[in-house]
Formats: structure tokens, sequence, C-alpha cells
């Protein structure tokens, strides 16, 4: 997958908007304007007499968009919306009405229709309709694969990438935590992945067929985020709290709560049996200086979601990872772009190991998809990037976390890579180049865990 195919580590999500459009009417000249406007419009059109022939090939995850008579022999428009919103209520459905028709399709809106065309309708205003309803297909799309991706626990554990002690580790809790069905708290930087964390944490636990629900604390008045957490909400749906019973409440920044609003939660806590019928799963996103969670939370709130904590290490003390993850990031970018990755030299890996990074795994993305545009270009360099950045952010190069050993590693690792890569795998050749018997190179590449197929 690509970056824009994959959640962000705070679970942003972006793709390529379908541009497939099922038309259907019973008259064939109808049918041949709309395909024949909409095709010069840039779209896929694919036209069918009924609603009987389409729903041969619409499907919930149908990439494109319905566009449909309402008056039709057989199956009418307004009972093909209705087996359709059952099928997937985001699939964007564009009625076609006659003048009469108009509060038939005002009660289609209702029930779910996109938007509705009266006839005879301008062909501009069918493509602006259109592009729209594309647009928001693909985001639903997206939306839903992500949903499957973060249902999918071996998935996700796989995305926490490093070999660093601190994701060594943090992997470790995550399977203990998710089994162990207690709330939690979740700390750390800005761009660690904390949401990405908290939908594993579901993932792997005996909750993962249920309902993840999250909700962000920051931004609503008291009054409003209370009824969406607590109730009573207006009509008639349930509060989140209920909402998620079974599985798990995602409380986004906790730390905006106010006082009154932890009491209220506390006492939701307080009342639920063990194990808790909606597990609370909290994170904070606030890192003022000098200032802690124990600072934002009451004491016994902060005592009853911390007993399983969990602390994000920021990107600069994860050492090789850093490096692991830039290559990663930028081989998908490569692919997406169709461009060659960048190469990295000794000293781009230094910069790399070196960058404060402020925003964490999110920004080290940024840099890689520019670092892979600017090799297209045949300008630029990494050490640039890495350089700007820092500049950009007032952050300057640190040792964090970082012993002499990891530049040492680093340097050599980079070395034997990218001489591998130069000489496709062929070991004389870089045993020649490097001036290295070839036991010492083959001990050094099981260390760094390189492969020569990986280059022939």
């Amino acid at each position: 997958m690509t970056p824009s195919e994959l959640a962000s580590p705070d679970g942003t999500h972006s793709g390529r908007t379908p541009s497939r459009i099922v038309v259907i009417d019973d008259e064939q000249d109808m049918r041949a304007s709309i395909s024949q406007w909409l095709s010069l419009s840039g779209f896929q059109p694919e036209t069918y007499a009924s609603a009987e022939e389409a729903l041969a090939v619409l499907s919930a995850d149908f990439p494109g968009i319905v566009v449909t008579d309402i008056r039709m022999p057989g199956m009418d428009g307004m009972a093909l919306l209705k087996k359709l919103m059952g099928m997937d209520a985001t699939l964007p459905v564009i009625l076609i009405t006659g003048h009469g028709d108009v509060p038939m399709a005002v009660e289609a809106m209702r029930l779910g229709a996109w938007d509705f065309l009266e006839k005879p309708f301008d062909p501009e205003r069918m493509t602006d309709l259109a592009r729209a309803a594309l647009k928001a297909r693909g985001l639903a799309l997206e939306s839903k694969a992500l949903r499957q991706e973060l249902a999918d626990g071996s998935t996700l554990m796989r995305r926490l990438v490093g070999n660093s002690p601190e994701m060594v580790r943090l992997r470790e809790d995550i399977l203990d935590f998710g089994q162990a069905d207690g709330h939690v708290l979740i700390d750390g930087e800005t761009g660690t992945g904390k949401t990405l964390v908290a939908h594993a944490l579901h993932a792997v636990g005996p909750r993962a067929g249920k309902k993840f629900v999250s909700v962000s604390c920051l931004g609503l008045d008291d009054d409003t985020l209370a009824a969406r957490l607590f109730g009573p909400v207006e009509q008639g749906g349930l509060p989140l709290i209920e909402e998620a019973r079974g599985g798990t409440l995602c409380l986004e920044d906790i730390e905006a709560l106010s006082p009154a609003l932890q009491g209220r939660l506390l006492s939701v806590i307080n009342d639920q049996p063990t194990p808790p019928a909606t597990r609370i799963v909290a994170i904070c996103n606030d890192h003022k200086p000098g200032r802690t969670l124990e600072d934002v939370l009451r004491p016994d709130l902060y005592y009853r979601l911390a007993a399983m904590k969990l602390t994000l290490p920021p990107l600069r003390t994860r050492g090789e990872d850093i490096l692991a993850l830039f290559k990663s990031y930028a081989a998908d970018y490569a692919e997406e772009y169709g461009s060659p990755a960048p190469d990295l030299s000794a000293q781009d890996a230094a910069y790399l190991l070196q960058a404060p990074w402020p925003g964490n795994i999110r920004q080290l993305i940024s840099i890689a998809e520019q670092a892979v545009l600017q090799n297209r270009r045949g300008t630029g360099s990494v050490v640039s990037l890495v350089m700007a950045e820092n500049e950009a952010s007032g952050g300057a190069l640190t040792t964090e976390g970082k012993p002499l050993k990891d530049y040492v590693e680093a340097f050599e690792r980079t070395l034997i890579d990218n001489t591998m890569r130069r000489h496709k795998g062929s070991i004389v050749a870089v045993m020649e180049e490097l001036c290295l018997p070839r036991r010492t190179l083959n001990e050094k590449m099981a260390k760094y865990s390189l492969s020569r197929a990986d280059y022939t």
C-alpha cells in the first residue's frame, strides 16, 4: 500500500476518487444523451435500461455512484433507492425527475438520496453533482477500508514498525493490555501514533468484533459534550457511552474535559462491572512544558485510567527505526509517484538520526514524500530537507537517546546497503570496494538484516 492508501499514525486517510457512474433510464435516447455528456466530462458511464439490470453490477463496495430516473417500469427509482440504501447508505444516488415528481424526490432525499435533477436539467449541473458525489463516494470507501484494516489486529501490529527496545516493548504491552480488557491511558507527543495504538488495543483483544467509537473532547462546550457522551441525545439516539457498550469508547484529548465532566466520567467508570461494559481508552494530546497528565486530570480519574498506561516514544529516541521508517515511506511514495526512492547517503542517515522530529512520524512521512518528489526532479537532498524542517520548527540537531554506536552502526549499514544496491548484490564487488573479507561482510549483513536476495 502507498501512503495515500494508509492511515497516518493518527488515523487520517486519503486516496483516489472513483469515476464510474451507473446511469439507469428506460428511455434509450435519455440514456445515450446522459452517457455522452458524462463521457465528455471525463467520467466512466455505464448505462442500463432497468433497475434490475443495474443491480447485477451494484454492491456495497461499488466504486462509483448511481444516476437513475424515478419513473420506470418494473422496479422504479424509489424502490431502487430503498434497496441501495439498505445495501450501503453511503452510496450516492442522484434521481432524475419529471416536474410532477418533485415532492417524491424530496421524500427520496429524506430516505438518503444524494440529490435530484428536474427535467429538463442543465448538463453542467449534472456534472457538478456527479463530481461532488464521486468525491464523497471516494471518501466513504476509504473510510470503510480503513475501518476494516483497523479491525485487523495483525495488520495493525505490523504497522507499528521498529525494532528499537521501546517499540518492541510497546507491541508487547499492546498485546498484554488488549487481552486485559481494562481502561487504558495513552500518552505521547503529537504524531507518535496514539490513535493507531488505541485501535490496535481494541483489535487484539476480546472486543475486536464490537464497536470502536471515537470522539474528541476538544472544541465542544460542556453541555454539548455531556449530551454526546452521557445523554440525553436529541432525536432519540444513544449516548456514546451506550453506543460503545460491549466495545471501546476512545476519548481523544482527554485533558480537555472540564472538572465537572471528569467527575461524571469517573462515576460512569465506577458504576461499571468488571470487566467494564464499555472500555475507555483515553488519549492525551496536551504536552505543554512543565505540565503532566496528573496536572490536568483529577487524581481519582487519573488513577482509574492510568492503571494501564502506554507512553509512546518520540521518534528522535528510536535510533535506527528512523531510517527503517524513512525507507519504508519513501518506497511507498516512490511506487505512488512512479519515481525511484532516493538512496540514503551516510550523511543523510546521520542527519535523519539527529533531527529533533517535533512532529514525529507525521513529520517523517512528509520528509519522505518531499525526498521522492525531489529525487524525481533530480534536485535537492535529504540533508537539505531535514535542515529546512529544523529551521522552520526552530529545532536543533540532537543526540537524545542515541549513543555513538547507533551512529556508527547506521553509517555501516547505510554504506553496505548502498554498495550492495550499486553492485546488484555482487558479494565479490562489495568485498573489493569496502576492503572487507567475506566472513566480516557476511557477519555485518546478518547483523543489519541485509540479504543478498534483496539486491539481485
